[in-house]
């Protein structure tokens, strides 16, 4: 049965606390990665605790968006990867052979570097792609609710409510960005991975895609890739540093509370890179 075959119910907003309901942890544990011959990562550790902001630090091609892929198993679709090691969501291995790849997906959702919203199709259509993608039914009524919630959350509501049937593609590149993180909420997610989110946009739009993170930490757990030490420090609960010398596989180095990674880093490399001297 393929994924568009697979009819599935929206789950219901929980009662009560939504975050405490959705939000997840999830835990790395000794992953490993290859680009066929090529090893990229080695033996990588890291918890990342439900309702919190884990940043990914380093220089270029150390590792950081290969594990990000990995924790949602799009590294899989690269034909030379392969990886070893675990990926646990609230202690269930997303790579169990008896998980679909679907369903691992639509818990763990993913915002990348560049907005890719489908331009042509609506801005409203654009938050329920991924709904007719899982094939998650819902009625009119849920769907209008849905769009606008989500659209709320992601910051953009109050910009676009008059224009839902415009299309997607019109919307400047912060709003794009914004529209991106709304369809990612749409299918409810329990963790949203970021790829360096705010990379091509300018200062307006970086500081409201870095406000819209801080509102969603309360209810998905939020891991980002970002190169800026400054947003690494302003949005994020905790860091993990990666690091690969001199040819050898990406690795952390240290992680920890972003506050004590910033102000006292246990190994002098960690230090070296936040305060710019390296990376």
């Amino acid at each position: 049965m393929s994924a568009t075959d697979e009819t599935v119910v929206l789950p219901p907003v929980p009662a009560g606390d939504p975050a405490a309901s959705r939000s997840a942890t999830l835990d790395a544990h000794e992953v490993s990665a290859w680009f066929g011959d090529h090893k990229v990562l080695d033996r990588v550790s890291l918890n990342m605790p439900a309702q919190r902001v884990t940043a990914l630090i380093g220089p270029s091609g150390c590792g950081k968006s290969t594990f990000l892929r990995i924790l949602n198993r799009m590294h899989e679709l690269v034909p030379t990867a392969s990886l070893a090691g675990q990926v646990l969501l609230d202690g269930s291995d997303i790579y169990d052979r008896g998980r679909r790849i679907t369903h691992a997906r639509r818990e763990i959702g993913m915002v990348f570097q560049k907005p890719n919203p489908f331009p042509a199709m609506s801005i409203y259509d654009n938050v329920l792609a991924g709904l007719k993608m899982n094939g998650i039914k819902a009625g009119r009524g849920e769907r209008d609710d849905l769009v606008e919630e989500c659209l709320v959350k992601a910051g953009l509501w109050k910009e676009v409510r008059d224009r839902l049937r415009q299309p997607g593609g019109a919307l400047s590149g912060g709003q794009q960005q914004r529209l991106c993180i709304a369809r990612s909420l749409a299918v409810r997610p329990r963790v949203l991975l970021m790829d360096e989110p705010c990379s091509a946009l300018d200062p307006t739009s970086t500081r409201r895609i870095e406000q819209t993170i801080g509102e969603l930490s309360d209810e998905v757990t939020i891991v980002i890739v970002t190169h800026n030490m400054q947003q690494a420090a302003r949005v994020s609960h905790q860091c993990a540093f990666f690091l690969a010398e001199q040819g050898t596989p990406g690795v952390i180095v240290e992680h920890g509370d972003t506050d004590a990674m910033f102000t006292s880093p246990q190994d002098p490399r960690t230090s070296d890179y936040v305060n710019g001297r390296f990376g």
